[in-house]
């Protein structure tokens, strides 16, 4: 089976991997990186890691058969079309992706794809306190403002 899994991977931490590894559990696991565009578009910032060097980072995670960087600028639109010539058989989606599943749905039986699967992740990988890239960043972003405090 291939699964297609997408998004920022800005700063890759253990939900990521969670998210990676239960995808293949199922299949083969092609990922779509969220293109730097993408990314100040919908979420108002740059990542802190340049898509190029995301990509590579999820391309050396041996649960990830394939990655490719997303269509510039497109969204989910742009997101569902790729996915579409990857001819995926399952759409795996994070817990807290915005992207819909309704949406996705609806997408697919547009395209006269709806044999194709969408799943999400039940539920966030919370084991440690730094189970996402905003409480990373935040976490860095207290630290830098209580040092800049001492001196």
């Amino acid at each position: 089976m291939r699964i297609i899994v997408s998004g920022c991977f800005d700063i890759i931490h253990p939900g990521h991997i969670h998210l990676l590894k239960e995808a293949a559990e199922i299949g083969d696991v092609i990922v779509i990186i969220a293109r730097d565009s993408t990314i100040e578009r919908y979420k108002n910032e740059r990542p802190i890691i340049p898509e190029q060097q995301r990509l590579e980072v999820i391309k050396s995670i041996k649960y990830v058969t394939d990655a490719f960087l997303g269509s510039e600028g497109n969204g989910d639109h742009g997101y569902l079309q790729f996915a579409l010539t990857l001819k995926p058989d399952i759409i795996f989606l994070g817990p807290n992706q915005r992207t819909s599943v309704k949406y996705l749905k609806k997408g697919l039986e547009k395209y006269n794809s709806e044999h194709v699967q969408v799943r999400r992740l039940d539920k966030l990988y919370d084991k440690f306190e730094l189970h996402s890239s905003s409480a990373i960043k935040e976490k860095i972003k207290n630290q830098s403002k209580k040092k800049n405090k001492r001196t």
